[in-house]
């Protein structure tokens, strides 16, 4: 389109991780196809613009890239700490060197939440900053009430101590052991989030990947303490393009293909992420269950998938590959449940496919989203040490009375959010109204 001719501009900037990537594309598109008098500009480093940049994409999107902080990805995660110290100190340049090459002049910048420098930036250049929250609401208000943590000595440093003391206090949060809360989030990390609170009340909106009626009692709480409109979004998941083109593509077909043979919800999905995973030594372990459970499975391994494919069946039973267009195997009818290292991106999938979860968490947020999918939503069982290949089989079991009531609550989420992403619903509703604000915000200017 004619960038001369769009009143309103986005400039949208997500953290270079694929977790906050995806969810921060698919709002852009979703904004993009409801507002084509939008025109969006989408920041991404040269690595990630040479990894997704070929995607589909409404004509009102367009790419510019910054270079990358880091050489490879195999450096951000066996590295993550200095990846992210270039991320909070690398990147804001050669970002404000975007935006004075862009015309018309930017109206806005959709932030993502750990880059809160880009607030600095709108500050500076008296820009509109929409944060962008990737977490559940839940996980955001945990962040925004560091404060309450420090001043009850809740942080990763004390859990020897006090890691079974409840946190009680935090707004909109149930009652959670403090391991629970903050396991795998390091004290470097908290530091950093504690100096991201300090911008949240200098950006004008505030987007949340999360659908209002499954998170209300946090959004609820969160309302009062901010200045600015809040808008709930979520789920921030590719579903428009399941109806635009309900096959996957053609890399790909023969998973579908596979799982078209499949008795209905019999089909175990089992992914642990994009970007931290576990030791080879439970790969094998989860494995040897997952051959002992004698359930089918489709089991998406990325690097170790060559390697697993000499431990399992293969077959009719199971198959193991590299890749998979996750929320269209997610959605298939032969797949009955979901093993998932609990990012939150996965967890809104399974949430719209209606599928009860087995829940097993690796690092930063995953440990508090596990609790949140186990107890307080009560669609899914945690991982532990025990029999996995027992554990496997009784949760695929349709006919095993606490499975079965997995399911019966998967589906009334489902409900909810299927509900939620229609023009009369909560996230339709909020992303017309953040449309129309933008929009009012950009003709004043």
């Amino acid at each position: 389109m004619d960038r001369q001719a769009s009143t309103c501009h986005v400039v949208a900037m997500p953290f270079p991780a694929r977790g906050h990537i995806n969810p921060a594309m698919n709002l852009c598109k979703i904004l993009a196809s409801r507002a084509p008098h939008v025109a969006i500009t989408f920041v991404l480093t040269e690595e990630w613009l040479g990894l997704i940049g070929c995607d589909q994409k409404p004509s009102n999107i367009s790419f510019a890239a910054i270079p990358n902080v880091l050489p490879s990805e195999r450096v951000r995660a066996q590295h993550f700490s200095e990846f992210a110290e270039a991320v909070f100190t690398k990147m804001e340049a050669p970002f404000e060197e975007v935006l004075d090459q862009l015309r018309p002049p930017p109206t806005l910048i959709v932030a993502d939440m750990f880059l809160p420098w880009l607030v600095r930036v709108g500050n500076r250049r008296d820009i509109q900053v929409a944060l962008f929250s990737p977490t559940a609401a839940s996980n955001f208000s945990f962040f925004y009430h560091l404060q309450l943590l420090e001043q009850n000595g809740h942080l990763p440093q004390n859990l020897s101590e006090k890691g079974d003391e409840m946190v009680d206090y935090i707004p909109g949060i149930l009652p959670i052991r403090l391991t629970d809360l903050v396991r795998g989030r390091s004290e470097q990390m908290m530091k950093r989030l504690r100096l991201l609170v300090d911008w949240v009340h200098r950006a004008q909106y505030l987007l949340l990947s999360s659908v209002y009626e499954i998170e209300s009692q946090t959004v609820n709480a969160l309302k009062p303490s901010l200045s600015f409109p809040i808008y709930t979004v979520g789920p921030s998941i590719p579903y428009f393009e399941l109806e635009d083109n309900p096959r996957m593509n053609s890399d790909s077909d023969y998973i579908i293909k596979w799982l078209d043979l499949q008795p209905g919800s019999s089909v175990l999905y089992l992914s642990l992420g994009s970007f931290l995973s576990v030791s080879s030594s439970k790969m094998d372990e989860i494995a040897a269950g997952l051959r002992n459970s004698n359930v089918r499975f489709l089991w998406v391994a990325r690097d170790e998938a060559s390697r697993l494919k000499e431990l399992l069946p293969g077959g009719d039973m199971a198959i193991v590959v590299p890749w998979c267009d996750q929320l269209r195997a997610l959605t298939h009818p032969s797949v009955g449940g979901f093993w998932t290292h609990c990012g939150w991106n996965s967890i809104q999938e399974g949430v719209y496919a209606g599928l009860p979860f087995l829940a097993y968490p690796i690092a930063m947020d995953q440990g508090y989203n596990c609790k949140i999918v186990v107890d307080n939503w009560k669609v899914g069982w945690s991982v532990g040490e025990g029999d996995i290949a027992g554990l496997v089989r009784k949760f695929m079991d349709l006919g095993d009375s606490e499975s079965k009531e997995l399911r019966r609550r998967a589906g009334h989420l489902q409900e909810l959010c299927r509900h939620a992403i229609r023009p009369e619903g909560s996230s339709g509703t909020n992303i017309s109204a953040f449309i129309r604000d933008i929009s009012r915000g950009a003709a004043n200017n």
